[in-house]
């Protein structure tokens, strides 16, 4: 992804990429660059770290790296204070139709009496469930509270082996990691007689940079902490 994003930003109107950050090199390079925005695809063990550093260092910063619970996110929140200059935007998922999946998700969430998440990676990466899983379950489920929906059914009382899955927000979400996938997850929803499946497969990592430019863009615009591109894109 960060190799990627290189090439993405550096064809972009109006960005320059004036640093490349590797393991072991000094985030000091950024600030010695006058680098204006940083992008971070690193593990989720830095991530949190980095982020510190910008903010300290008055850079902007956009996360593309999973691990961002809401705990992270309200630490962040405590590192800008309470009239944040710096921008911190983290995204989730940088793919539009990805976005507008887990609005998709969100929409119908409330409308079935029963919703899981079925998220597909390739083997290689190394957190589960991915972060857009994450994020679409709590959308889910908070849309869902919002309208006074009961708990998602489930009469399981035997499962050793967690056959079922992991429970965020109360929706049960499943990863899958084999060879061929990049990023695909599809949300399953359920009524008596009818189900309806939501489904969005990136078969190339292209498939996220217009959403890393947009992300770039706009973060400097937006002071404090943001979550996801739903409000870049206006939805």
């Amino acid at each position: 992804m960060g190799a990627e994003s290189v090439r993405a930003l550096s064809a972009a109107d109006g960005i320059e990429v004036v640093a490349q950050i590797d393991v072991g090199d000094a985030l000091g390079l950024i600030t010695d660059s006058d680098a204006e925005v940083a992008l971070d695809f690193t593990q989720p063990d830095a991530a949190l770290d980095n982020v510190r550093w910008c903010i300290e260092n008055g850079v902007h910063v956009v996360v593309g790296t999973s691990g961002f619970d809401d705990a992270t996110i309200d630490e962040v929140r405590a590192l800008l204070g309470d009239d944040p200059a710096t921008g911190v935007l983290v995204v989730p998922n940088f793919s539009v139709g990805a976005v507008l999946m887990m609005r998709f998700a969100a929409v119908a969430g409330p409308f079935f009496e029963s919703v899981e998440v079925i998220e597909m990676h390739h083997p290689d990466k190394i957190d589960a469930p991915s972060g857009t899983a994450t994020r679409t379950a709590e959308m889910i489920a908070a849309a869902r509270e919002a309208a006074g929906s009961a708990a998602v059914p489930d009469s399981t009382t035997t499962d050793p082996d967690g056959a079922r899955g992991a429970r965020v927000a109360g929706i049960s979400v499943h990863s899958v990691r084999a060879r061929g996938f990049v990023a695909s997850q599809e949300v399953l929803l359920g009524g008596v007689g009818e189900t309806l499946s939501i489904r969005h497969d990136s078969h190339d990592r292209a498939s996220f940079m217009p959403g890393v430019v947009a992300a770039v863009r706009a973060v400097g615009e937006r002071p404090g902490v943001t979550v996801g591109l739903d409000a870049i894109l206006s939805l």
